[in-house]
């Protein structure tokens, strides 16, 4: 029986969740006991500084890392009750992945690339043409569909790198530093396009950035130090 938290409005939890990893000799403390719940339509900004848990803290919520102690619920259901094919699945269903390093398929078009998960995923020729086509118009890339991605501007780049992660209606989106091989207008127009598209269509998003401007987009920001959430205090919880 899979242990389910009875919470409908919370899309991701964490109970006192730890990761510990070595180095040499020593136990290196990236997340030190976090404990955390993200409402269903909710935009979080996980921000702090290089070395705080940030991206250890998004892999473990996208089953991407294991925890060395401590719980994540995904929709009310513990990840640890899944295994690795379960978990596979369960990220292709509900949950899209942008990272700081888009890693476009150089030889395939813009829509090439945002149909590729859907491939994977068994979906038709023609409801794969008709789906990117849909999620290229949202993100402002229409005109775009046929071009290579050495022929996009580094923002049009990353805009094709948010349409993939789209591309399989994920309920929850992890985002990790998405703007932070851009400059500052290019970030402004890529932030536009992901908080229009997240609040329009209820995503959950969570996005880890060094960056105050994109913070301040957020509905809440997290603030890690250490491996542990911090208080508008400064001191640890």
């Amino acid at each position: 029986m899979k242990a389910k938290l009875d919470m409908p409005d919370i899309a991701l939890q964490t109970k006192s969740l730890r990761c510990e990893y070595r180095v040499g000799r020593d136990t290196v403390i990236a997340l030190g006991g976090v404990d955390i719940a993200i409402q269903h339509g909710e935009f979080v900004a996980v921000m702090g500084p290089s070395g705080s848990g940030k991206s250890t803290l998004l892999n473990l919520l996208g089953g991407l890392d294991q925890p060395t102690a401590g719980e994540v619920f995904l929709d009310g259901h513990n990840l640890a009750d899944y295994n690795d094919d379960q978990l596979s699945a369960l990220r292709r269903q509900k949950l899209g992945f942008i990272f700081q390093r888009h890693d476009l398929f150089p030889l395939l078009t813009a829509r090439e690339n945002v149909e590729f998960p859907l491939l994977l995923g068994g979906v038709s020729p023609v409801q794969r043409r008709a789906r990117a086509n849909e999620i290229l118009t949202l993100v402002g890339l229409a005109n775009k569909a046929e071009a290579l991605p050495d022929e996009l501007s580094g923002g049009e780049q990353q805009r094709v790198g948010i349409a993939r992660a789209l591309a399989n209606r994920p309920l929850i989106l992890l985002a990790d530093e998405p703007t932070g091989n851009l400059d500052s207008a290019t970030s402004a127009e890529v932030m536009t396009a992901l908080t229009d598209l997240a609040r329009s269509s209820r995503l959950t998003l969570v996005m880890v950035t060094h960056d105050p401007e994109v913070a301040a987009c957020a509905d809440r920001i997290l603030q890690l130090k250490d491996g542990h959430l911090v208080t508008g205090n400064g001191s640890v919880q």
